[in-house]
C-alpha cells in the first residue's frame, strides 16, 4: 500500500524538524525561529523489523525490503493559521494531502529555545493546533455547502451530502473534531471527496528533555496525556535531542547506546511503529532467495486483495495463498519444512490476511 504518510504538526520550535531529521536523516534545516520550515520536506522511513532479518537468513535472500511510512514535515501553525496568520493556508493544504496528522508538542523547559507564546504549557499548545485544523474544516464547510445547495435545488440525490456536511457544520461549531462523530457506510462514502482535517486519526508526540525520557513523572507529558485521551488518541514519548544523538552513531553502533540508556529500541521506531497502528495497517511477509520483503496492507483485507499489492495480476488469477506463521517458519526452518510438519495451510480468497503471515500465492497468470 504506497504512498501512505503522515504529517508531523506543532507549533514552531517545539522540536518538529529536529524529529524529522532524525526520521529521515534527510538534512531538514532546524534553526531557533518561526517559520523555519517554509515547503514541507518529505521522507520515507522504514520500520525495521526483525521477522524480516529472521527469514532472509533462512532464505539466503539477496535483498531485505522493510515496511516504510511517508512523513512530511509541515511548518510551525500558530493561532490564526486558518486564516492565513503566519503561513497558515498554505500549511493546513499541506496537511489535506496526509493520511494521519503527527502532533509534536514541547514537554520540556529552556532558556535557550523561545516558546512561541512565552511559556510552556502542553494542553494550551495542543488546543491551539486543534482549533485552528477545525477552524479550517468549517470554513471548508460555509464554502461547500452554498454550492452543493444550488446545485441540487429540485434534486434529491444531493441531499444526503448536505444533510452530512451541515451535521458536520454544527458539530465543528462546538469545537469538536470530525472524527469524534460516527457515520453510516453511505456517509463514509460521500466523505472520500471531502478531506477534512479533523477527520484523521491523531498521534501525539511529548517532545521531552534527554535528561527527562526515562522520568515518568513528567508533569507536562501527564498532562498532555489526559488530553490525548480525552482526544481519543494515542502518545509517543521521545526525547528528538536524544534521537538526534542516536541516528549521528554508526548504525553498527546505535544498538549498544540504546542498551546503555536501559532502552530496547529507539523512540523513532516507537513512531514508526505507532504510526502503523495509528493508520490501521499490518504486515504479512514474502521470503525467497531473490528478497525477503514486508507488504503493507489495512487490518481486516482478503488474501485475493493482499496478493494484487504485488501485482494486479496475482489478484486476477487468484487460486490459493499457501500461508506459514512466522513462528512455525523459524522454528521448522523454513517452508518446506514447516509443510512437511503439517503446520502451512491453504486459505482461499476471503482468507482476512494476518500480522506476520507469510505467504506464498498460487495463481493462474
Amino acid at each position: 500500500m504506497a504512498g501512505l504518510s503522515c504529517g508531523i504538526v506543532g507549533l514552531p520550535n517545539v522540536g518538529k524538524s529536529t524529529l524529522f531529521n532524525c526520521l529521515t536523516q534527510a538534512g531538514a534545516e532546524a534553526s531557533n525561529y518561526p517559520f523555519c520550515t517554509i515547503d514541507p520536506n518529505i521522507g520515507v522511513v522504514d520500520l525495521l523489523d526483525p521477522r524480516i532479518d529472521a527469514l532472509s537468513e533462512i532464505s539466503g535472500s539477496q535483498k531485505k525490503i522493510y515496511a516504510n511510512v511517508q512523513f512530511v514535515d509541515i511548518a510551525g501553525l500558530v493561532a490564526g493559521a486558518s486564516k492565513g496568520e503566519g503561513l497558515g493556508n498554505k500549511f493546513l493544504a499541506n496537511i489535506r494531502e496526509t493520511d494521519a496528522i503527527i502532533h509534536v508538542v514541547r514537554c520540556f523547559d529552556s532558556t535557550d529555545i523561545v516558546h512561541v507564546a512565552g511559556q510552556v504549557d502542553p494542553v494550551t499548545d495542543a488546543k491551539v493546533i486543534n482549533l485552528e485544523l477545525i477552524l479550517s474544516d468549517l470554513q471548508m464547510c460555509e464554502n461547500i455547502l452554498p454550492r452543493l445547495e444550488k446545485q441540487a435545488k429540485g434534486k434529491k440525490e444531493g441531499e444526503p451530502a448536505i444533510q452530512l456536511l451541515k451535521r458536520i457544520s454544527e458539530h465543528l461549531n462546538e469545537e469538536k473534531p470530525v472524527r469524534a462523530l460516527s457515520f453510516t457506510e453511505e456517509e463514509k462514502e460521500i466523505l472520500k471527496v471531502y478531506p477534512f482535517l479533523t477527520a484523521k486519526p491523531v498521534l501525539f508526540v511529548a517532545n521531552v528533555a534527554e535528561d527527562t525520557l526515562s522520568n515518568h513523572n513528567n508533569a507536562y507529558v501527564e498532562k498532555l496525556k489526559a488530553y490525548a485521551k480525552e482526544e481519543g488518541a494515542s502518545l509517543v514519548v521521545i526525547s528528538a535531542k536524544l534521537e538526534e544523538e542516536i541516528a549521528a552513531l554508526p548504525p553498527s553502533d546505535r544498538q549498544e547506546f540504546l542498551e546503555t540508556l536501559g532502552l530496547k529500541e529507539s523512540g523513532l521506531q516507537r513512531l514508526v511503529r505507532a504510526s502503523f497502528d495509528l493508520l490501521g495497517l499490518i504486515t504479512y511477509l514474502t521470503t525467497g532467495e531473490i528478497e525477503t520483503r514486508a507488504w503493507t496492507i489495512p487490518k481486516g483485507m482478503s488474501a485475493q486483495q493482499a496478493a494484487g499489492k504485488i501485482h494486479s495480476d496475482l489478484e486476477k488469477g487468484f487460486i490459493r495463498a499457501e500461508v506459514v506463521k512466522f513462528d512455525d517458519m523459524i522454528k521448522f526452518g523454513g517452508r518446506n519444512e514447516a509443510k512437511a510438519a503439517g503446520v502451512a495451510r491453504s486459505e482461499g480468497k476471503t482468507y482476512p490476511v494476518q500480522d506476520g503471515d507469510v505467504i506464498l500465492f498460487y495463481t493462474n497468470k
